[in-house]
């Protein structure tokens, strides 16, 4: 953990969603399963069409195609899946179905152990918000009443790291971008984008964290998990 002497203690903190708070790349290989073999119930057409990959590689051609897609992943799978049906010469009355089964998926998620007694020690301490570019549902996960403001790129029309997400962050919680902290596991959109938006930002690398440090990217901690998170910012064990 690196480490710095507060002038004060921040008055937010803001977290990043996915790769943050849980791991996400087996929830979404297990969500498109899920929605795979509910399409092979209900249409069947799709999927003797086309398998995961496939679909999968439909959606990032489409991507490549129309990247405003990046602010919103599910309506690009959406989309797909519309695009799919068609072909396959099946009923898109069932795509709304289809999503709802692969959004339930998706929000399945499992904390990190350390998720929840951190958010607890927050708790009363400091305001606490996010910003996610993904589409997790915070009320499906059962986390919405730890967040005061949560802020999603398709919600707000614009995404990490662009500065207007943060800044708007911030507006939400009543406090100015150099009052608050952004948490997440991306050097890039994360410790990049915050910083750039004037706001302190921690690099949670946590065990098998995929980013590797770069050259000219300075995060002002980097923090394996919530207790030492907590530490930088100078909380007590205990509350």
């Amino acid at each position: 953990m690196t480490n710095a002497i507060f002038p004060q203690r921040p008055k937010a903190i803001l977290f990043d969603l996915d790769d943050t708070l849980w791991p996400i790349a087996p929830v979404i290989v297990h969500a498109e399963i899920v929605l795979h073999d509910w399409l092979a119930i209900h249409a069947p057409k799709v999927t003797q069409q086309f398998s995961i990959d496939q679909l999968r590689a439909q959606r990032l051609a489409l991507l490549e195609l129309q990247p405003a897609f990046k602010l919103d992943l599910g309506q690009l799978r959406r989309a797909g899946l519309h695009g799919a049906f068609e072909q396959a010469g099946e009923d898109r009355a069932n795509v709304d179905a289809a999503m709802c089964h692969f959004f339930a998926a998706r929000n399945a998620v499992t904390l990190y152990a350390d998720v929840l007694p951190g958010l607890s020690r927050l708790a009363g301490s400091m305001l606490v918000g996010s910003i996610s570019n993904g589409n997790a549902d915070l009320a499906a996960i059962g986390l919405a009443h730890h967040f005061a403001v949560s802020l999603s790129a398709a919600q707000f029309g614009s995404a990490k790291p662009e500065r207007a997400i943060f800044e708007a962050a911030c507006v939400a919680l009543g406090v100015a971008p150099h009052e608050a902290v952004y948490v997440g596991d991306d050097l890039h959109y994360d410790v990049v984008g915050a910083q750039n938006a004037g706001l302190r930002a921690v690099w949670l690398k946590r065990d098998g964290a995929r980013t590797q440090q770069q050259d000219g990217v300075f995060p002002d901690a980097i923090c394996a998990n919530f207790d030492e998170l907590l530490a930088w910012l100078e909380f007590p064990l205990q509350q």
